[in-house]
């Protein structure tokens, strides 16, 4: 409640570049950290806490609202809280000078707010309702800077491609309610929870006190996985989260370390029990297919943020892997480990753009500040940036004495056990996931290299530039060093080999194979011996050395640089299959629709003017020829009383006449 708090007294204050609006939002996560390390010493292995009160009643049916702390819970609370702080400290240097300064900090403390909520809620509509908060948070701080096209186009994507996750997740929801009739997180998935280990006889779902037909049981664990896809970034919901990068860097640390990618593992983690072995293991395919390809795409990106944002997606992929070989604790490990290296890497990549942006406005240059390609030789200038960069990549690569090595050690591992039992396509999802390391390897040696070794290479283009850099204020500083330690093996573990002695590791029951297997050994050593020669080949690449350069020309390069045009797919197949059914209906609308309706009033006017016209000639004409004939014969009779005998004697004789002469006539 605290960050809700805190956005909404700023939301309060006066004036758009109110600074303190920065410290009170601080001020409110610090707390909030503090509160979630108090929590987690009370419930990390020693109890589960659930307190619940009736929320309202519909029909027979109870729904509670209430708070579920456990081990995960407690994890996820003390993981976003950590992250946060720094996140907020940075922000306060690094958006000083935005015109919306405040209005930053009050969208930062909503988004911290919904996604502390969503991990401590106890049941599956409140998960739902924060869950959307927490897109809807994204969606605006995506958007932050909305003057630009890009970052309008960016959030929008990111709210489309999420709301089909949306609907899956709530599809799960309604099907679990339509089996078990409990919204708790506890009944359904605690320990012998109700929906734990589901179980299919003759096509039929069975539960206590009946059962559904088996799809909807598959339906369900599909919904989960497209929520857990699209908040996720994984294959084939994963489009959204490069483009992501329009908003400002300090968010994009938030959302890719510990808040909304971390979201759809969690989701992941809250409901594992009810997956089936089969579910787990495409669960575990499609994990290994975005790791690879994410990598694949990372190798030839340009856009600094950009080739962060696929090495999220790739990362995000060893989770789901690790959850769909059975490494649990493993998946929840690496999550933990791949936050703050991550949040590090961003910030990093935050101080380097902040600083070309400022090279770029005062040389008044036409340049992306964000591409690599300009970059080069910065740890002369930026030294204390360039140690925090090196000791995240290495993290983010894996080697030893990083906190990188242990949570992705044991996710290799356990892959490589997990097949042995499994067919041959099994078999390459370990396979996949090696592969995928040494190609992490190589694009984070590119990515270091390129931007601070060799010449400033912006400077070869425009020989006469002024420019000035520097690793910023104690803001920067100060977050840098914080998630730098985190990146090392002692704050997880004190041996620095084994991931089986991680502290989160023994938080889970999980996957634990015998010091025996030679697994332990084998993947280790040559996955990073092999990965240390990558390291080396990408420094001697591009510092300038030529050996073995890949030439950029080719399919397998186009594949990569053009992010395997799978959003080229989307566009010409899916949206334009949209567009052209949303001008059907538009046409439609239009001319048939509209058309008829604006024909009623033509067919009113019409029938207006024939009932004018037969109301003025046949019943007004009508009424002035009797009106005539009364005249007539008014005008005629009036002549026979004129007062004059004479008169009056000539029309008696006339008369009598006339009756004589009809009377000889008859």
């Amino acid at each position: 409640m605290l960050p809700l708090f805190a956005g909404i007294v700023n939301s309060c204050l006066p004036g758009k570049r109110n600074k303190v609006s920065g410290w009170i939002a601080t001020a409110a996560i610090l707390a909030s950290c503090v509160l979630s390390v108090i929590i987690f010493a009370k419930t990390w292995n020693v109890r589960e806490t659930h307190v619940q009160q009736l929320w309202f009643t519909i029909g027979d049916t109870k729904l509670y609202a209430g708070i579920l702390l456990n081990n995960l819970s407690a994890l996820m609370l003390l993981l976003v809280s950590v992250i946060a702080l720094p996140v907020h400290i940075y922000s306060t240097a690094y958006m000083k000078n935005d015109e919306n300064y405040d209005r930053y900090f009050i969208y930062l403390s909503f988004f911290c707010f919904s996604m502390l909520a969503l991990v401590v809620v106890d049941s599956m509509v409140l998960l739902y309702v924060f869950w959307e908060l927490v897109g809807f948070s994204s969606y605006l701080l995506i958007g932050f800077w909305f003057t630009r096209e890009k970052a309008v186009q960016a959030n929008k994507k990111a709210f489309l491609m999420n709301r089909i996750g949306d609907v899956g997740l709530l599809t799960a929801i309604i099907i679990l309610f339509a089996q078990y009739h409990t919204f708790d997180i506890a009944q359904l998935f605690g320990e012998g929870g109700l929906a734990g280990q589901p179980t299919i006889t003759n096509g039929l779902w069975v539960a206590h006190g009946g059962g559904l037909p088996a799809i909807w049981q598959y339906i369900a664990c599909g919904g989960i996985f497209l929520g857990v896809a699209a908040k996720s970034a994984q294959f084939p919901l994963h489009t959204w989260l490069p483009d992501a990068m329009e908003g400002p860097t300090s968010i994009s640390a938030l959302i890719h370390a510990a808040t909304m990618v971390a979201a759809g593992v969690f989701l992941l983690g809250r409901v594992y029990p009810m997956f089936t072995t089969a579910e787990l293991d495409i669960l575990a395919v499609i994990g290994c297919f975005t790791a690879f390809m994410a990598a694949t795409i990372a190798l030839t990106q340009n856009d600094l943020k950009r080739i962060l944002a696929y090495s999220t997606i790739s990362q995000l992929g060893f989770m789901v892997m690790a959850m769909g070989i059975g490494a649990y604790a493993s998946s929840l490990f690496h999550l933990v480990t791949h936050a703050f290296f991550k949040c590090l890497l961003f910030l990093v990549a935050g101080i380097v753009i902040h600083q070309m942006e400022h090279i770029k406005k005062d040389n008044d240059l036409d340049i992306d500040p964000q591409n690599i390609l300009y970059m080069g030789g910065l740890r002369k200038k930026m030294p204390f940036t360039f140690i925090a960069a090196v000791i995240a990549g290495l993290a983010l690569i894996g080697l030893p004495l990083t906190s990188g090595y242990l949570s992705k050690d044991g996710i290799l591992i356990q892959a490589v056990d997990w097949s042995d039992s499994k067919s041959l396509l099994f078999r390459l999802v370990p396979i996949g996931a090696i592969i995928t390391t040494w190609l992490t390897a190589f694009y984070v040696a590119r990515m270091i290299v390129k931007v601070f070794f060799g010449e400033f290479r912006l400077e070869q283009f425009h020989p006469h530039i002024k420019y000035h850099c520097s690793d910023g204020g104690w803001q920067y500083r100060a977050t840098l060093i914080l998630l730098a330690l985190a990146c090392l093996f002692p704050f997880f573990s004190l041996n620095p080999l084994l991931y089986e002695q991680g502290w989160i590791f023994g938080g889970f029951n999980s996957i634990q194979l015998a010091r025996v297997n030679p697994y332990h050994t084998i993947i280790p050593a040559g996955v990073n011996i092999l990965s240390v020669l990558l390291i080396y080949w990408a420094w001697a690449v591009y510092t300038g050395r030529k050996i073995l350069v890949f030439p950029q020309t080719g399919l397998l390069f186009r594949l990569s640089y053009h992010e395997w045009f799978i959003d080229k797919v989307y566009n010409k197949v899916l949206v334009r299959a949209v567009l052209a059914f949303s001008k059907a209906l538009s046409w439609f609308d239009h001319n048939i629709i509209d058309g008829f309706i604006n024909l009623l009033p033509l067919i009113t006017i019409a029938l207006s003017k024939i009932t004018a016209w037969i109301d003025h000639y046949i019943i007004d004409g009508i009424s002035r020829v009797l009106a005539f004939i009364v005249q007539i014969t008014g005008n005629f009779v009036r002549r026979f009383q004129g007062g004059k005998i004479q008169y009056y004697l000539f029309s008696m004789l006339a008369i009598v006449l006339a009756l004589f002469i009809l009377k000889i006539l008859i």
